[in-house]
């Protein structure tokens, strides 16, 4: 078992002080591995978070570099960072909070060919990417992989969220079968987000991660959370898993990944 130094043991105190976390936990997190894919407003809270819990090994991929648009909701990226690969600058603050963790960075784009390899050094994977063909490319290889994951998705003022146990609860495709047309959901660039929201759900997932691993608490499965910042409403609708659903079901007709392609950064 893992033994934590003092300066450890004073670090991870208030989680240490948990009934439900405690030394062992901490160890849990410790010893897990975690994949952020984006670097983006959800991925910025997450990793900053799952690096602040000691999670002992956090992938982050994504192709961008940093934009002065992205400053408003990408809590990780600085003035300092514009034009830096987004991998990188995330890396930077991630270590900075905690050197005890390793990084690891992919500047890529996630791709049919590469997820599944890609995945399969993880644990859990928090989908906090911004266009709907790469969020039914994580669950579909996430399912297939058996490996958990948390979607979510923000646009305007509104977040959505979901945890996917593979093979025991409902997957993205149970209740959203396929992609929208292109261009039948706007992009943030063409209809705005309010930065905050991006902090509330990136947060959410973050601790989703962080429950699977310390076995706190109970996870957002079979459930779909939604908000609305304007008045502040969270709605829990209740999902079930699909018998007919195409990848998790009983006889599935997605058996191979596929690349779409369609706008980035919409609500999925």
């Amino acid at each position: 078992m893992k033994t934590f130094s003092q300066q450890q043991l004073e670090r991870y105190s208030r989680h240490i002080l948990l009934q439900d976390v405690g030394v062992e936990g901490q160890v849990r997190l410790a010893e897990a591995r975690v994949l952020i894919v984006g670097a983006g407003g959800l991925g910025a809270p997450a990793a900053l978070y799952l690096a602040a819990a000691g999670v002992g090994t956090v992938g982050i991929i994504d192709n961008d570099h940093v934009d002065i648009s992205n400053l408003q909701r990408q809590v990780i990226h600085f003035t300092r960072d514009i034009g830096v690969a987004k991998v990188d600058s995330a890396a930077e603050k991630m270590q900075a909070i905690n050197p005890g963790i390793t990084v690891r960075t992919y500047r890529k784009f996630l791709a049919a060919a590469n997820i599944r390899e890609i995945i399969r050094d993880y644990d859990f994977v928090i989908d906090g990417a911004d266009n709907f063909p790469t969020k039914f490319l994580v669950n579909d290889a996430c399912v297939m992989e058996g490996i958990p994951f948390s979607h979510g998705g923000i646009l305007r003022f509104d977040g959505q969220t979901m945890t996917v146990l593979p093979g025991r609860s409902a997957c993205y495709r149970c209740t959203f079968r396929t992609p929208p047309p292109p261009d039948a959901v706007p992009t943030c660039s063409q209809a705005g987000v309010l930065g905050a929201i991006a902090g509330m759900l990136g947060t959410i997932q973050a601790a989703e991660a962080l429950k699977f691993i310390t076995g706190a608490g109970e996870l957002l499965t079979d459930a779909l959370l939604t908000f609305d910042a304007k008045t502040m409403h969270f709605r829990r609708v209740e999902l079930r898993r699909q018998v007919d659903c195409p990848v998790c079901g009983r006889k599935p007709t997605i058996t191979e990944l596929e690349d779409l392609e369609q706008a980035a950064c919409s609500l999925a």
